[in-house]
């Protein structure tokens, strides 16, 4: 299972040897560093925590310091953990670079998506808005009735209604990657990804392949 940190750049569109547009988001993969391997016996999981981007030791704290101090790292802004089924080909201080992947080679990305504040339900959940006639002069975007008449009498827990929006985990599958630039660390995916621009993103190797 190959992974990789990195944050993103943004969108443009490349073209293929037929002359088709592709539209890609091109994001600054690594280089990484692995700050932790865990195993299966002393942590009961394997799993990889990798760090990237470099920056200035006053941001960190005293023991985030010392955990990359200890097998002589930077320091670094981002500490992730990738899950792995096997760990044997990774080490502590290990570089990672976007050379790991290869270009038609499916992958997962994972970002925060845009926060969008308080919404409504038309906009959080697509409903459809209410009459413009009839008398209906300041509710056309309104939700509506929201609980029960008879038996229940309340409204249910889990119900879809106006609320916060955005800012959270969102991972896009099946991505293919469409280059990969090991000169300027840069990865190019078709389609889409989670997030801002500037916003950090796990690449992992597709879960779903084929």
């Amino acid at each position: 299972m190959k992974g990789i940190l990195g944050k993103k750049v943004g969108m443009t569109q490349v073209f293929d040897d037929r002359g088709e547009v592709i539209p890609v988001t091109v994001i600054e993969a690594g280089p990484c560093f692995v700050t932790q391997v865990k195993t299966e016996e002393r942590d009961g999981y394997t799993a990889v925590q990798m760090g990237f981007q470099e920056t200035k030791p006053k941001r960190l704290t005293g023991g985030e310091l010392q955990h990359l101090q200890k097998n002589q790292l930077p320091p670094l802004r981002y500490l992730r953990e990738i899950r792995v089924p096997d760990v044997q080909d990774y080490e502590a201080g290990q570089k990672i670079t976007v050379g790991t992947f290869d270009e038609g080679e499916l992958v997962d990305v994972t970002g925060m998506s845009k926060g969008r504040g308080f919404a409504g339900g038309i906009k959080r959940h697509g409903f459809r808005r209410g009459p413009k006639t009839h008398g209906q002069s300041d509710r056309e975007r309104a939700p509506g009735s929201a609980g029960s008449g008879t038996r229940v009498g309340h409204v249910r827990k889990g119900k879809r209604m106006p609320g916060h929006m955005g800012n959270v985990r969102v991972t896009a599958q099946h991505l293919r990657v469409v280059k990969v630039d090991p000169e300027r660390n840069l990865l190019l995916v078709r389609g889409a990804v989670p997030g801002p621009k500037k916003g950090l993103l796990i690449i992992r190797e597709a879960r779903k392949q084929g």
